[in-house]
This record gives C-alpha cells, sequence and structure tokens, in this order.
C-alpha cells in the first residue's frame, strides 16, 4: 500500500512560518528561450561536462533544482527548463501530453547540441522524462524519478483510488475561474498535504511559486498537464510494450510519500531498477530533505557501470 496513504497532516501541522530564499542557481548559470517543438522552453544552463537534465513537477518550476544544479554543475552539464506551459515557458495552447512534452526536451537538446544525457525527474516531470526515455532510448545514459507514477505503468489504477489525488481530474474552465485570484489558497493545498513536515517548503518558496502560477495561461496549463493523462496512459502502455527501458534506473520515494512503490512502479517499465529511499520526506524532496536527494542523486550518477 503507498506510503503517503498513512501521511495524513494535522492542521496544527500547516502552520508555515517565514523562512529561508529558494536556493539560487549560481551566478555562472545562464538562461535561454528555446523554440523547440512548435513551442518555447525557458531553460537555464550551466557547469561542464557530461550533460544532465533536471525535469520538476506541478506546483514548482525548474527554479526547484537550485541546490542540485549547484552541485551537478562541478562536473555535469547542467539543463533546468521549465515544462510547457509553466514557469516562464510560453503557454502553448496544446500538446500537454507527455508524449509531445518529451519531444519538448529532444528539441531543447538538439538546439544546445547536446547528445547524451542523464536524467533528474520529480512528479509530472518523471512523466514527461519517461516518454522521452522512452522515445530516446539511445539518447539515456542513466535515470532517476523521483516520487511520482506513470500513469497506465504498474499499480495505477489503485494509485488513482487514493482521495489525496483528487485533483488529478480536477480542472476545466469553471475550475480556472474558481481558482482564479486564489491560486495561493490551491496550491498550499498541495504543499502541506503532500509535506511531512510543511514548515520546510517555506514561506518564500510559496509567493514565489505562486506568484508564477498567477500568471496569464499558467493555471491552465497546469491543469492541462493532468487533463492529458487518460492520452499518457495510452502513450505509456505502448511504450512498455515496445520494450523495458534498458538503461540503469534509480526509482527513489520521500520516506512519508511514495516510497519504495516507486521502484515497484519502474520495475514495471524498465529492467534495471534500483530503489531507495529519501529520509525524513514527504513529496517535496528538495524543499524537505534537499542534502538526502542530492547525496541518493550524486551517489548513483557517480556510480561506474
Amino acid at each position: 500500500m503507498l506510503r503517503f496513504l498513512a501521511a495524513a497532516i494535522s492542521l496544527a501541522a500547516l502552520v508555515v512560518p517565514a523562512a529561508a530564499q529558494l536556493v539560487a542557481f549560481p551566478p555562472s548559470f545562464k538562461t535561454q528561450e528555446i523554440r523547440a517543438n512548435g513551442t518555447t522552453i525557458h531553460v537555464r544552463i550551466g557547469g561542464k561536462g557530461p550533460a544532465v537534465v533536471l525535469l520538476h513537477g506541478y506546483g514548482e518550476t525548474g527554479d526547484m533544482w537550485g541546490a542540485m544544479a549547484a552541485d551537478l554543475a562541478r562536473d555535469h552539464t547542467v539543463v533546468v527548463p521549465d515544462l510547457r506551459g509553466m514557469g516562464l515557458s510560453s503557454r502553448a495552447p496544446g500538446g500537454y501530453d507527455k508524449k509531445t512534452q518529451g519531444a519538448d526536451v529532444a528539441g531543447v537538446l538538439d538546439a544546445l547540441k547536446i547528445g547524451k544525457v542523464d536524467l533528474v525527474t520529480h512528479d509530472i516531470g518523471n512523466m514527461v522524462g519517461y516518454a522521452f526515455a522512452a522515445q530516446n532510448r539511445d539518447r539515456v545514459t542513466k535515470f532517476v524519478l523521483i516520487d511520482a507514477p506513470l500513469p497506465g505503468v504498474g499499480p495505477w489504477e489503485e494509485i488513482l483510488k487514493n482521495p489525496l489525488l483528487w485533483h488529478f481530474r480536477f480542472g476545466g474552465p469553471d475550475m480556472e475561474r474558481l481558482v482564479a485570484g486564489r491560486e495561493r489558497i490551491y496550491l498550499d493545498r498541495f504543499w502541506n498535504e503532500f509535506s511531512a513536515t510543511p514548515s520546510r517548503f517555506t514561506e518564500a518558496s510559496r509567493k514565489h511559486y505562486a506568484a508564477l502560477y498567477a500568471k496569464p495561461g499558467a493555471m491552465h496549463a497546469g491543469f492541462a498537464q493532468f487533463a492529458a493523462f487518460d492520452q499518457d496512459e495510452t502513450d505509456n502502455r505502448a511504450f512498455v510494450a515496445a520494450g523495458k527501458l534498458t538503461m540503469p534506473v534509480l526509482a527513489l520515494g520521500g520516506e512519508k510519500s511514495f516510497g519504495l512503490t516507486m521502484a515497484e512502479v519502474m520495475k514495471f517499465a524498465a529492467s534495471d531498477v534500483q530503489g531507495a529511499i529519501v529520509p525524513d520526506s514527504g513529496h517535496w524532496i528538495m524543499e524537505e530533505n534537499p542534502t538526502a536527494t542530492i547525496k541518493l542523486v550524486r551517489t548513483f550518477l557517480d556510480a561506474k557501470p
């Protein structure tokens, strides 16, 4: 059973004090607006060496990866996009299925003249990363997926029964009108309910992301990510039918969230899977326990074949 079923947060734990700012990307990182696959993707690029791509999920943007990027940039070229329609990427009218967004990633890498990459992904970034890897199997050397399932893969139908995932079916114009001007209220629900310790998702971070999601079209794009899950399920089943991924995979789950269920999911889609747990953390691993998360990722990426 999924670990987060037992990770209910009491109302008393939802008081969030002001705290430190987001971890900024090193000043050596540059940003580019890259035209790819019919849309424009906002990308942060820095470091030198073998390439690694970091993909974010819902409720955040590529900004979540500041601390990870700083560590990896010591010996990697680090590429950090905002997903289609999210953060500072353009609001594409469509294409929110993850197969299309996997092609967005390929287009960004082509524009940067980058061939093979490691992938590190979180939440919806897992789904985009899997679609990219499944369509570019010779291009991904190692793949880290963190704390979110893949539509249509493994115990997907059982996962959907969890009442905490009500937002998977929440969307449409009426819902968008309900949250317009109330983006912070809506997002707080996720930052609180999916945290082991909500106060670790700081007030500064909440203000930062809420402002980005309040930009015109941003909530529409966010809802569209979930509305595409039915198509993603169909596409993922076809990817699995074509054969499991063969590159080394690390499936990480927060101790108070998906835990080792991540490895159970990925064994349906990949043949070389290691499972591990981010201790003392819920879903928001880079806010709740960045030190352990970076160490786990770094150890896996540095390991010799």
